[in-house]
C-alpha cells in the first residue's frame, strides 16, 4: 500500500526497498516477480474465503518456515516479509533458490501433500505467511475452480523461475554470474549518486556467494578485484557500481 493511502491513525511503514522484487539467479530482472499476484484472478469474496480457510504465522528472522526433508503437509502464502528459499547439498554447502516476496505461494513443487520438501524455506525478516494445509488445499480447489487456476498459473512462473537459474548455472561460468547479478541488483535496488548507482540493499558476501553458486572467499577476491579496476566501490554499507558498462562487457563476452 503505497504511504499516501495509510490512514493518519495508523503509522506507516518506512520504504522498503527490501521487498521491491523476488529475486533470484536471472539473466534480467524481467519476470523476477511474475507470480506475486497469482491470486489476482479472485473476487475479494474468494480471497477472504481462501485466507479465512488458512492459518496464519508469525515468523521473527531466522525462523523456518519448513524444512528440508520434513514431511510435505502444504503451501504457505507470503502476507508480509520475504523468504529466503534454499537447498542444502550433502556437503552442507547450501544454494539460495530464490527471496519470496509478499504476494508469492512458497512449499511446493507439492501442493496437497505427500513425500518430503526439496528444500528449505527460512524468514530473513519479520514476516507473517498463511498456512494452507493439504486437505484445506484439496476442498479449496474442488470448491473454487478459479483458484485452481490460480495455483497453475502461480506454478507456471515458478517453473520458469527455476528455468532461468538452471540455465544461468548450466551456462554462465561463475564471474558472469556475479556480474549480472550485480546488475539485477543496481536495476532493483540502485539509485543515482554522483555519477554511480548505489545498491540500497544490504547483502553479504555469503549471500551473494550463495545466489551465484559461489563461496563467500570467491565472491569476496572478486570485488576486490571489481574496485581494484574501479568497476565496484565496496563498503560496510552498500556497493557502488561505477562501471556499469565493464559489468555489462563480462556478461556479454560469451554472448
Amino acid at each position: 500500500m503505497s504511504p499516501s493511502l495509510v490512514a493518519l491513525t495508523v503509522p506507516p511503514r518506512a520504504p522498503a526497498p527490501l521487498i521491491v522484487s523476488a529475486l533470484f539467479l536471472s539473466e534480467s530482472t524481467e519476470g523476477l516477480d511474475e507470480g506475486a499476484g497469482f491470486l489476482d484472478g479472485l473476487g475479494p469474496a474468494d480471497v477472504a474465503r481462501l485466507r479465512a480457510a488458512g492459518r496464519t504465522l508469525t515468523l521473527a528472522p531466522g525462523q523456518s518456515v519448513f524444512r528440508q526433508g520434513e514431511p510435505h503437509a502444504g503451501i504457505f502464502l507470503i502476507d508480509e516479509g520475504r523468504v529466503r528459499v534454499f537447498y542444502t547439498g550433502p556437503s552442507g554447502r547450501q544454494i539460495t533458490l530464490a527471496y519470496w516476496t509478499p504476494g508469492h505461494f512458497i512449499g511446493g513443487p507439492s501442493l496437497t501433500g505427500g513425500g518430503s520438501h526439496q528444500w528449505s524455506g527460512e524468514a530473513i525478516e519479520a514476516c507473517r505467511v498463511t498456512a494452507l494445509s493439504a486437505p484445506t488445499l484439496r476442498s479449496l480447489i474442488r470448491q473454487m475452480p478459479d483458484f485452481a487456476l490460480c495455483l497453475i498459473e502461480a506454478l507456471e512462473a515458478k517453473g520458469r523461475c527455476y528455468t532461468a537459474m538452471a540455465q544461468m548455472l548450466g551456462t554462465r561460468s561463475v564471474i558472469e554470474r556475479l556480474a549480472q547479478l550485480l546488475l539485477n541488483l543496481g536495476d532493483l535496488y540502485g539509485r543515482e549518486v554522483a555519477g554511480a548507482r548505489v545498491i540500497e540493499r544490504r547483502i553479504t558476501h555469503d549471500e551473494l556467494a550463495a545466489l551465484i553458486g559461489s563461496t563467500r572467499q570467491w565472491v569476496t577476491m572478486m570485488l576486490k578485484r571489481f574496485q581494484a579496476d574501479g568497476i565496484v566501490a565496496v563498503d560496510k554499507s552498500f556497493i557502488r557500481i561505477t562501471r556499469p558498462e565493464r559489468l555489462a562487457a563480462i556478461v556479454q563476452a560469451a554472448q
